[in-house]
């Protein structure tokens, strides 16, 4: 079992990386002297697989659970969905010491993380992520929310869990596509932080793709890691932290635009991230020849590299691009590669080059096809009509 500590002062907590470790929930809750009564939040396709065994576990250890089960898919993180959630809470009697447990993947973490940090004003909450996106990225760091029509996670919090349980167990019945998607934030790590796992990737994907026990808990063990070291340094997101946004300011406007659920989170920002990629090409003077290694990393892990959009799509795109959150005074700024291991962040970037990358077709990469278990014949993907 790998154990990474996120240093935050007094608000400093662990990731717990391995197998079988949902029974360990109960005891876990216990040492930190957690209130007697929770709430775990968990969706439709989650609840019949791991909720069972988990309120056990909080039972056995004296605690007295109830279980929030909400829809599945980004549409579950509204305000309307928060406000049931709410009520739910206040039925069962949580108070100022009670917490809430959030048991699915990201979408549930955000809502359930959002719901503990503003009522009552705030109460403890822990994160055991069932995705692998959920496992790499959004369990840890305290970024938490939910979304208004008009983009993604334009309302939240920083709210950092008690402590992150990671049982690899739980991504034996992740469906294929889910799976492939949390590739997507693995690979963002390479990118923006660390050129040797990038190189690893490179090799590993295959093993990645079978989830192979010892290589998924290693590269996992590696990516939370990198988080918890730049969220230690910049928990709020003032500067460094950013850099974690990478192929994000165009992958949650695809997010919104198609919407949402139309494109899971890692396969819009594997889009996202190839174009960024592009975008450094054209702004930095970084090689062509890496853009095309980062999409083919992605190819090779079956993702889509691109998208075909049509000239009223990309305004419709631009202007949800404008709303996002790391758009200031009206300029769009982006996260750019320097060298592969290394990013700039806040980098503005011309609405022009912008719509004139997205016109482009997409980056051509060699050999990625051959890759075991990738399914990368369409590396282009073209937005529904009636997506916008």
């Amino acid at each position: 079992m790998y154990v990474i500590k996120v240093p935050l002062g007094v608000r400093s907590y662990t990731i717990s990386i391995g197998n079988t470790l949902l029974e360990k929930l109960g005891p876990e809750c216990k040492r930190l002297y957690l209130g007697q009564r929770c709430a775990v939040f968990t969706d439709r396709n989650v609840a019949p697989r791991y909720s069972e065994g988990v309120l056990q576990s909080l039972k056995t250890s004296g605690f007295e659970p109830t279980l929030i089960t909400v829809p599945a898919g980004e549409t579950a993180k509204s305000l309307k969905v928060a406000a049931a959630c709410y009520d739910r809470l206040a039925e069962h009697g949580l108070e100022r010491k009670s917490f809430v447990v959030a048991l699915g993947g990201g979408v549930v973490g955000d809502l359930a993380g959002f719901v503990a940090a503003t009522f009552l004003r705030g109460i403890d909450f822990v994160q055991i992520p069932t995705t692998l996106l959920a496992l790499v990225d959004s369990s840890v760091g305290g970024k938490v929310g939910v979304n208004l029509k008009a983009g993604k996670n334009l309302v939240g919090a920083f709210w950092q869990p008690r402590f992150v349980l990671c049982d690899l167990d739980t991504l034996e019945t992740l469906p294929v596509r889910e799976y492939r998607a949390g590739l997507a934030e693995i690979i963002k790590y390479g990118v923006i932080h660390d050129v040797e796992l990038f190189k690893r990737l490179e090799q590993a994907i295959p093993k990645l793709l079978q989830r192979d026990p010892d290589t998924l808990s290693s590269v996992v063990a590696r990516c939370c890691q990198i988080k918890a070291g730049v969220v230690g340094q910049d928990e709020t997101e003032s500067g460094l932290r950013a850099i974690l946004n990478f192929g994000h300011t165009l992958g949650h406007a695809l997010e919104a635009v198609c919407g949402y659920g139309k494109l899971l989170h890692g396969e819009a920002i594997a889009i996202g991230q190839v174009f960024a990629a592009r975008l450094s090409a054209e702004m930095l003077g970084f090689p062509q020849r890496d853009v095309e290694r980062i999409a083919g990393l992605f190819e090779k892990a079956g993702l889509q590299t691109h998208i075909q959009l049509s000239p009223a799509q990309r305004e419709k795109l631009l202007e949800a691009m404008r709303h996002d959150k790391k758009v200031s005074q009206g300029a769009v700024k982006f996260v750019l590669v320097n060298k592969i291991g290394q990013v700039s962040f806040g980098q503005p970037v011309p609405l022009d080059l912008v719509e004139k990358i997205l016109a482009e077709p997409a980056v051509r990469t060699a050999g990625a096809e051959s890759s075991a278990g990738a399914s990368t014949a369409h590396s282009t993907l073209r937005a529904p009509h009636s997506a916008f």
